[in-house]
């Protein structure tokens, strides 16, 4: 048995932690399937997500030599839940393309999928450079090094194309003496570099001192236990020790000006999870360390940490509230998914998101030293001309940075490209013309007379849930139909109404398949396949079943039919139509004399909307094993290397008596499967018996008393059909 393969499993599994009735039909022959119990709102929405990333879901399509895996799951308002996918192909990450994410209810229903695009991959997965090669050639980029990851075999996508490369962050100085964060692929073929992106975003700030303020530390660190070991100190990246008071409110005091860094990133921490319900900038409670005292006009994220240095004049550091948020914004950004993109457009919507949070932090903190608005550095004199660096409400004002998207070109700067999205959130948090001694924004030609706002915290909160469904395609165009879908999910057609006329104040155009706002009736479903891919032999049949939900408006009929069958295989379903909330049986009959090899089906639902989802079809590739007959009910199924299924049918079945489960898995020859029996424990599946012996054959037997099981079927090591039979009390 491999200690390690029960992670395995579980990180590989498409239906992982569900109760699955709201995707998966039980099969006739097996045992009786029983309601859900109560209370496990996440488990049904985590089914719906995989079951939506498994089917290849309208933008969630994949190859047959491809996989969705589950990344990230996070809980949202109103029972929603936020769940990222990387791509993979035969078991190597993806990058550049084809990361998604899937917004789902704890009703088991699908609200929203958003998937970066990707072309289809085919490419060899054996490098003829060495790692430690690569690894070389991504140093010999910088002049000097701090760090640098351990090179990991990827799959770029670039230019259409698929790359396999070496991946690695490079941490160190450039030939300038500039600090930088390469994030490095190296051709694993040619030894090159293929792409390397600077993760240092240089942002700049305001203020130093933000007066006498309490902080997190340890009682002799600057080192802050409760937020996943955040600290604070000098260059060396040690953390000040002393005793409390820190500090001595010197304006390039480095203990002082470490005080006014963990004040802002932990209000900003603070304000994340009671404005928002999020769970850090990292989202897992925590956040890279500070350092403090860079002798450069400078402050930048770097991936690893955040780098705080001086003004122009010398005459404070530069560890404002603001531009200590926006550094850990950029936190957020990067560690949201779809991380941090390469061009112009991602790199200004990253800049702004720096902004957005500089913003938000301000006004949850209300430091009377320095109090919220909308303007970055504006008490700082970065530059020496007593100015702010950037405006929010009124962008045009420094530098004439845009205000508008039509503005923008590819080759806008980073920072003033920020403009549009900054000019955005002023107008929806606060209006064009909000009063209170708050300053008016203008509108952008074409918008709306005037726009009003919903209030900083609210704006906020849709914004992060924006980055939530955020892709490594991410622009503007991508931002406008994200927050749509976050407002009228988090809040309703008010809310939603006011983000679509603040993206129409700045010239973000509508967008095809964005978020209706009016009221919560459109009708609408979703697809899920169970099983999403199948093997047979040439004069065979195999069968799927289509659920649908309904996950708008009323109950809708849906035509069923399928494209891309090649010659002598037929798709056929049982019914053909069916009211969204029920399912049906697809039959896919493999004539005698069809070659062999596998095939993608694309399995359209057509009702008041057009939904896809594939079906990879696998034609006299491989032959179920036999030697399970001895047992009540018998499953076929085809996995690659890495992946899991669930039976029975990606479902699980009801024991209303104790007594013996038996499992009995005849896997490839040659090859090694496990076999997993899990019982539902009242919240989540835990093992009760498993079989994990380096072999492709496995046998469990448990006895158990009545209640909720399944099985769980590992490919460990190679690919191939299966046959797994099992007997219950």
């Amino acid at each position: 048995m491999h200690p390690s393969r029960l992670t395995a499993a579980v990180a590989a599994l498409a239906l992982s932690a569900s109760l699955a009735t709201a995707l998966a039909g039980t099969a006739t022959a097996a045992p009786q399937a029983q309601p859900v119990p109560p209370g496990h709102g996440r488990s049904l929405a985590l089914a719906a997500a995989d079951g939506a990333a498994a089917s290849g879901l309208d933008e969630l399509r994949h190859g047959a030599d491809e996989e969705l895996v589950r990344t990230a799951v996070t809980p949202w308002s109103n029972g929603l839940y936020y769940t990222a996918y990387e791509r993979t192909y035969r078991g190597l990450p993806v990058a550049g393309g084809g990361d998604a994410v899937v917004l789902s209810d704890s009703s088991g229903k699908v609200r929203d999928v958003t998937g970066a695009p990707a072309p289809t991959i085919k490419v060899s997965t054996t490098a003829k450079v060495t790692a430690a090669a690569a690894l070389a050639t991504a140093r010999a980029q910088l002049a000097s090094v701090e760090s640098a990851d351990a090179p990991e075999l990827t799959v770029l996508l670039k230019g259409g194309k698929a790359v396999l490369t070496w991946h690695t962050l490079v941490v160190g100085r450039t030939a300038k003496n500039a600090p930088s964060s390469l994030d490095t692929y190296v051709d694993a073929r040619t030894g090159a570099v293929a792409q390397a992106t600077d993760k240092i975003l240089h942002a700049d700030g305001r203020g130093y001192h933000n007066g006498n303020v309490t902080i997190d530390t340890a009682a002799g660190s600057m080192t802050d236990t409760s937020r996943g070991g955040f600290k604070c100190g000098g260059q060396n990246g040690s953390a000040y020790t002393g005793s409390s008071p820190w500090g001595n409110n010197g304006a390039n005091d480095l203990v002082t000006a470490c005080v006014d860094i963990m004040y802002a990133a932990q209000k900003e921490h603070s304000m994340l999870k009671e404005w928002f319900g999020y769970n850090g900038q990292n989202g897992q409670g925590g956040m890279v360390p500070a350092r403090a005292g860079l002798s450069q006009v400078n402050a930048y994220y770097d991936g690893t940490k955040t780098t705080y240095g001086r003004n122009q004049n010398g005459t404070n550091q530069l560890t404002g509230i603001d531009v200590v948020a926006h550094e850990y914004g950029h936190e957020i950004f990067d560690r949201t998914p779809g991380s941090a993109g390469s061009s112009n457009e991602n790199g200004g919507l990253n800049e702004s998101t720096g902004d957005i949070f500089g913003a938000l932090t301000e006004h949850y903190a209300n430091n009377p030293n320095d109090t919220p608005d909308y303007t970055v550095g504006e008490e700082l004199n970065f530059t020496g001309n007593n100015q702010p660096i950037r405006n929010m409400y009124n962008p045009s004002l420094i530098n004439n940075d845009p205000n508008c998207y039509p503005q923008l070109s590819s080759g806008t700067e980073v920072h003033a490209a920020a403009g549009p999205q900054n000019h955005w959130f002023y107008l929806l948090a606060e209006g064009s013309n909000p009063g209170g001694g708050k300053p008016s924004s203008p509108i952008c030609s074409g918008g709306p007379s005037s726009v009003t706002g919903i209030g900083i915290q609210k704006a906020g909160k849709i914004f992060m849930g924006a980055l939530l469904l955020k892709t490594s395609s991410w622009n503007h165009l991508a931002a406008r139909r994200a927050t749509l879908t976050t407002a009228k999910n988090t809040y309703g057609a008010v809310e939603c109404n006011a983000v679509k006329a603040a993206w129409n104040a700045i010239g973000v155009p509508a967008q095809s398949g964005e978020t209706d706002c009016g009221g919560t009736t459109t009708p609408d479903f979703s697809l899920a396949l169970n099983p999403s891919s199948g093997s047979v032999q040439p004069g065979a049949s195999v069968t799927s079943t289509v659920n649908t939900s309904t996950t708008g408006g009323s109950a809708q009929t849906v035509q069923l039919s399928a494209s891309g069958a090649p010659s002598g295989v037929t798709v056929s379903f049982s019914p053909s139509s069916v009211t969204s909330g029920s399912s049906s049986t697809m039959t896919v009959q493999v004539a005698a004399g069809t070659a062999n090899g596998t095939y993608p089906i694309t399995v359209t639902g057509t009702g008041s909307a057009t939904h896809t989802v594939t079906y990879q079809l696998s034609v006299g590739t491989t032959t179920p094993p036999t030697g399970c007959a001895a047992t009540e009910h018998s499953y076929q199924g085809s996995l690659t290397s890495g992946q899991t299924a669930v039976q029975p049918d990606g479902s699980y079945y009801y024991s209303a008596t104790s007594g013996t489960h038996v499992g009995c898995l005849r896997g490839p020859a040659g090859k090694d499967y496990d076999l997993y029996l899990q019982k539902w424990n009242g919240a989540g599946w835990v093992d009760v018996a498993v079989g994990g012996t380096a072999t492709a054959n496995e046998d469990t037997s448990y006895n158990g008393t009545a209640g909720y099981y399944r099985y769980l079927v590992h490919a460990y090591s190679g690919s191939g059909a299966y046959t797994l039979g099992l007997s219950a009390p």
